[in-house]
């Protein structure tokens, strides 16, 4: 058994960005106070944004969370919940770590990891590797010199160890990025590819709001839709791009669809018009839904139905903890066990 390391764990939400290319990550969290409503240890598995597996320290058990993945055989099931009850042990044990290293002798404290790998509809193949504490970034693995980069003096000490001749985590972690994990994932996509490569039509709903100033604010939401990559934006006179006020991320819903809502702040004169224009894979040409005043306008398939609030479900039991925007240099690589033994990779904590 190698020594473990010191370690902060679970961060982003990443989710593939490109048209066709498909995406396998866990996301690791650990609190120190129970009774907080989060389960003191979970593991969470996505193929793409789909929550495919579920462990945590209440039901002790690695659990499938979509019907293809219940074609593992049971052996499956059974080394990887052994895996996960390791891995709780470890992060139990981090979690007191990284207290200490904030000089933190009580309170609520999260510590999370997250890790993946991604293939392009190129065949390109990108990893990623990253860690967090209470909600901050602690450590990320950039791939181009497969060295761990701190973002917090605390994680100074592991990133230098890391990094050292000794031990060269961050190259050793390049094995999971280029076998396991992308074996793993193409094995997942093949399983349950009648679920992640379906087309579903997005719904749009059109609103708009208008100020004493005379300044009216559109929104479009158009939700529903499958797969994730989508083209939404604000049209005037249906030829000029209107420039974004806001733009909310693509969001997933319960049912693995997604979401979006795109609003601008206009000054109408008489005779323009505006609509919502909206591209996705699904359609066989895109969408324009016209903004009328005092009419609001909603497109759906195949019937009118209320809109859906996103929420990210079980697997968002770390999600929420810790969203926010992707930056560049800041890719790691991917393990690839099908949920990782933390305790036989001094990466994985």
């Amino acid at each position: 058994m190698r020594k473990m390391y010191p370690l902060i764990v679970l961060l982003l939400h990443l989710s593939a960005g490109h048209c066709d290319s498909h995406s396998l990550r866990y996301y690791y969290t650990g609190v120190s106070a129970p009774g907080s409503g989060l389960p003191e240890f979970s593991t969470v598995g996505y193929v793409d944004d789909r929550e495919i597996v579920n462990y945590n320290s209440d039901s002790r058990i690695l659990q499938p969370k979509v019907q293809w993945m219940e074609k593992e055989e049971a052996e499956y099931w059974e080394r990887n919940t052994q895996i996960e009850r390791g891995n709780e042990a470890v992060f139990r044990n981090n979690v007191k770590i990284s207290m200490a290293r904030f000089n933190q002798t009580g309170g609520f404290h999260i510590l999370q990891g997250m890790y993946g790998c991604e293939l392009g509809d190129d065949g390109s193949v990108t990893g990623y590797q990253q860690y967090g504490y209470d909600g901050g970034e602690f450590m990320s693995l950039d791939t181009k010199t497969w060295t761990y980069i701190p973002t917090m003096s605390q994680a100074q000490i592991t990133a230098q160890r890391w990094n050292s001749p000794e031990e060269q985590v961050g190259e050793r972690n390049k094995i999971y990025l280029e076998n396991e994990c992308i074996d793993w994932l193409r094995k997942y996509l093949e399983n349950g590819r009648e679920d992640l490569e379906r087309r579903v039509q997005p719904k749009v709903k059109v609103s708009g709001q208008e100020s004493d100033d005379g300044i009216l604010t559109l929104h479009c939401l158009a939700h529903g839709f499958h797969p994730r990559a989508v083209d939404v934006k604000w049209v005037k006179n249906m030829v000029n791009d209107v420039p974004t006020y806001e733009t909310t991320h693509v969001l997933p819903n319960p049912d693995g669809t997604y979401q979006i809502r795109v609003s601008v702040d206009v000054r109408p004169k008489e005779g323009d018009t505006y609509s919502c224009y909206v591209d996705h894979s699904s359609l066989t040409e895109p969408l324009h839904i016209v903004w009328e005043p005092n009419k609001p306008r909603v497109w759906v398939v195949p019937v009118a139905i209320a809109v859906v609030v996103a929420l990210l479900g079980a697997g968002a039991v770390a999600g929420f903890l810790w969203c926010r925007k992707k930056k560049d240099g800041y890719k790691a690589t991917g393990n690839s066990e099908p949920t990782p033994d933390l305790s036989n990779n001094p990466a994985r904590a």
